[in-house]
């Protein structure tokens, strides 16, 4: 459904005929159909056979597809082809490259290594932009618009001199003046005091360690730049087809764009899904990456936009899809949210630099395994159109957020060994166990509808959200804090008195020191009842200033001080957990917390199945049950009367699921 742009879900993919003969596009057409593809993204990196020679425009090949796909009943998801610019364009104007942070320019014959300050990259990918709009305003094809193609995926940062004089007019816009940048970047420290506009510059490679502050602000105009690149051709799609919806392709836990603030100004939120067949941690991350883009696009509908039929080509060991595991990661979307399921690419490359990665018709053709679970999925899909447009319900909400990821992983941090990511995950994976459902939630976020909130590694914090985080604890709000929690303020400096800061007296505690410990470090804590428990990795001396004491370290250095307290505030509470719980210390904390705040999971599962809910627009929902792994589960249904969503059989109470099965049951009324 996905705003009308089909009927039901949509399944199809990448589509690059411009690498085919004519005669391979009918094949294609019939195949398609046969699938049940109704939606392909076309034209992502075709700029160079659009625009051969600067200011040449050659649209006659893809007028020809997309007549095809008209012919076809088959709708496009049209790109603007700006993801890599032509080399033309390189070789003629090299100041388009981007700059490392050495100071070496990139060279053409890749892919998306355009400086995004560039005026000659801007001006060409505006009138392409415009080009594509006014010829294809009126197609019977064109259902959306896709624009670039998973921005910053290889480039980052750029740190050429272009990029240098905008960052400076950025900080001038955002502190007024150098007093301002002084003063926030703390240049009292190694002499760095700036004099001259002209003396700022990006924070290229350097002797030592480089201004943390000017990093936090670097990553955050980088991702603002990029985000203008973004902006600059949807206003000129939605100024030429004011009907149609922009989006462009998001990735999974990408560090270096806030996604955040992208969200804002993107029409239909979409990523690209390519979880790793060998890593066993993969499905979870794959599900909160699901969850991350729901909560993006406010609880809507998003959009798988990439996944891999089979095996990929860029890992360095690139393990196949074995039968079945297709289908559950495109059903493990759809359970999260998900109202389409897309690939890369429709028919696998015979040349260049992606022909080893797998495709929805693969090397082998049509009789090959992988095309027969395609179309079985395609089916599949078109029985369970009902579900389009349904959402997914949550009463917790797990702050996710970049700034903190950005500053709590510089060079100059507490610890390098733990990712940013690790501690959101960690909790993710807690409650997904208990089949509770989540929304990732940032500081500016409305979470005045969720019961829990749990907040690990906020890093950043500014009193304007930890206001907003005391009203709604007096509401009855509870709040899990984790460690290393508000330890900056917005512009990267310390709080004054320590962590964690504006949050300090809500949590009723006072961090005094931290004591990261080197990977796979076990210490104990005691909940009281004399039977010590695992954490590990990381811990925190911490004093209580009014907040209750429900565990103590059992040894080590902290031995008998605080490591969970407890503080009321109205009618609701926060708890401060200092350390990264083992399984059974996760138990005694979290689950007291769901149920003070009458939070259950859908389903009780046996492990490695995990249950999920949509709801339709008219009330009724659907029960997805997944079998994550190998060999077969029994799960039993709460009541009678569940029918099979897919052929509308009914089911008995209890429902044997095999290695990565799939089921969607429609709920009894």
């Amino acid at each position: 459904m996905i705003d009308d742009i089909v009927d039901g879900f949509a399944f199809g993919g990448d589509y690059n005929p411009e690498q085919w003969t004519e005669d391979v596009w009918i094949e294609d057409m019939k195949l398609m159909n046969r699938a049940g593809v109704n939606l392909v993204s076309l034209g992502i990196f075709s700029w160079a056979k659009l625009e051969p020679e600067e200011g040449r425009y050659d649209f006659t090949w893809l007028d020809r597809v997309m007549n095809l796909l008209t012919e076809y009943n088959i709708k496009a998801d049209l790109a603007t082809a700006t993801a890599a610019q032509p080399n033309w364009m390189s070789v003629k104007y090299p100041q388009v490259m981007a700059v490392d942070e050495k100071g070496l320019r990139y060279t053409w014959g890749s892919r998306q290594a355009y400086c995004p300050n560039s005026l000659i990259y801007r001006r060409g990918a505006a009138a392409m932009t415009r080009m594509l709009a006014e010829h294809y305003a009126a197609h019977p094809a064109l259902a959306m618009w896709h624009v670039n193609n998973e921005y910053a995926c290889h480039v980052q940062r750029c740190y050429c001199d272009t990029c240098a004089a905008e960052f400076r007019v950025w900080l001038e816009k955002r502190y007024g003046d150098l007093d301002g940048v002084n003063e926030t970047w703390g240049t009292a420290f190694w002499s760095q005091n700036y004099s001259d506009w002209a003396e700022v510059m990006p924070p290229r490679y350097t002797s030592a360690f480089r201004n943390p502050n000017q990093q936090l602000d670097y990553d955050r105009f980088m991702s603002d730049s990029i985000l203008s690149l973004f902006i600059a051709e949807r206003n000129i799609l939605h100024q030429v087809t004011p009907n149609l919806k922009v989006t462009t392709n998001f990735m999974p836990l990408f560090k270096h764009l806030d996604y955040w603030k992208w969200a804002e100004e993107i029409d239909i939120i979409s990523w690209d899904s390519y979880p790793d067949p060998h890593d066993p941690l993969s499905p979870v991350m794959n599900a909160f990456d699901h969850d991350l883009m729901r909560s993006l696009g406010a609880g809507k509908p998003f959009m798988l936009m990439e996944q891999a039929a089979g095996r990929v080509n860029w890992r360095p060991v690139n393990g196949m899809k074995h039968e079945g595991l297709m289908r559950f990661h495109s059903f493990q979307a759809l359970s999260h949210g998900a109202d389409a399921v897309m690939y890369f690419q429709w028919r696998q490359s015979r040349r260049g630099s992606e022909q080893f990665h797998s495709a929805m018709l693969p090397h082998a053709g049509e009789g090959s395994r992988t095309f027969s679970e395609i179309t079985r999925l395609g089916a599949e899909l078109k029985a369970l159109s009902a579900l389009a447009g349904s959402r997914i319900e949550s009463q917790v909400g797990l702050f996710f957020d970049y700034d903190s990821w950005w500053a709590s992983e510089m060079e100059t941090a507490v610890t390098a060994a733990y990712p940013y990511v690790e501690e959101p995950l960690h909790w993710y994976r807690s409650l997904r166990e208990r089949n509770v459902p989540v929304d990732m939630v940032s500081p500016k976020t409305d979470f005045s509808s969720y019961k829990v909130l749990i907040m690990p590694r906020m890093f950043v914090i500014d009193a304007l959200p930890a206001s907003r985080l005391e009203s709604w604890v007096e509401n009855g709000g509870v709040l899990l804090l984790g460690p290393m929690s508000a330890w900056l303020d917005g512009t990267g400096a310390v709080h004054p008195g320590g962590a964690p800061g504006p949050l300090r007296t809500l949590a009723g505690v006072r961090v005094e020191d931290v004591d990261p410990l080197p990977p796979g470090t076990s210490f104990s804590v005691d909940f009281g009842d004399g039977r010590p428990l695992a954490a590990r990795n990381w811990r925190e001396e911490i004093y209580a200033e009014g907040a209750e004491v429900l565990a103590v370290y059992a040894d080590g250095p902290l031995n008998g001080g605080p490591a969970v307290t407890s503080h009321t505030r109205g009618r609701g509470q926060t708890r401060y957990v200092s350390f990264r719980p083992g399984p059974e210390a996760m138990d005694r904390i979290l689950d007291p917390v769901l149920e003070r705040a009458g939070v259950t999971g859908l389903l009780e599962t046996p492990p490695g199945v995990y249950a999920a809910r949509r709801i339709g627009v008219d009330g009724r929902s659907r029960l997805f049950l997944l079998r994550e792994g190998e060999g077969r589960s029994d799960v039993r249904l709460p009541v009678e009367g569940f029918t099979d969503a897919v052929d509308g059989r009914q089911v008995g109470q209890v429902l044997s699921l095999g290695s990565w099965d799939a089921r969607v049951l429609n709920e009894p009324d």
